[in-house]
């Protein structure tokens, strides 16, 4: 089987998912579906609904969730893991640095120009946008994104389902200070 791939969400997240699968040169296929839109923002036509991913896997056999919200991201990487037998991508752009030591679990895409240092875990569902540095020994939970030119510290955890937004320094203390 070739190895094709299904992005759930057709907005503007699904275009960075693309252009990334695009230059991992791993899949054969890549299609869309959306609740809404009928096209991608740069105007690709989306395959189906929601409701379409089962039928769908006949035809795709990896999957990624390119939706901002990290609760709708959550819930539907969790129903797609109980209820399809897909294979949950993780998408890191070769234009993109991560260590050898560094982990990036099932579910994540990491955008050309991020950095994510010796130790660092990117568990489940994360965004790292482009330019966002992830230093050493830190830990981004489940479901948070990291936005564009973010600093994630040494040793500091993002907790889950957070945003750090673009140009914000977090470290090990910030979540006191910020949540």
């Amino acid at each position: 089987m070739s190895r094709n791939l299904l992005i759930v969400g057709a907005g503007i997240y699904s275009v960075i998912a693309r252009e990334i699968a695009e230059d991992m040169k791993c899949f054969d296929k890549i299609g869309f579906v959306d609740e809404v839109a009928k096209t991608t923002p740069d105007g690709i036509e989306v395959a189906g609904t929601f409701d379409d991913i089962k039928a769908l896997s006949s035809e795709y056999s990896d999957i990624i969730v390119a939706i901002g919200n990290p609760e709708i991201r959550s819930k539907m990487i969790e129903k797609i893991e109980k209820e399809y037998s897909y294979n949950i991508a993780t998408l890191i752009s070769p234009r993109a640095y991560v260590s050898p030591l560094a982990k990036v679990e099932k579910g994540c895409f990491v955008e050309p120009m991020a950095v994510i240092h010796s130790g660092s875990e990117i568990l489940t569902g994360c965004i790292i946008s482009a330019g966002a540095i992830i230093n050493h020994m830190c830990t981004c939970s489940a479901y948070t994104h990291i936005d564009c030119g973010a600093i994630v510290t040494a040793f500091a955890t993002v907790p889950p389902n957070r945003k750090i937004p673009s140009g914000i320094v977090f470290t090990k203390d910030s979540e006191a200070l910020f949540f």
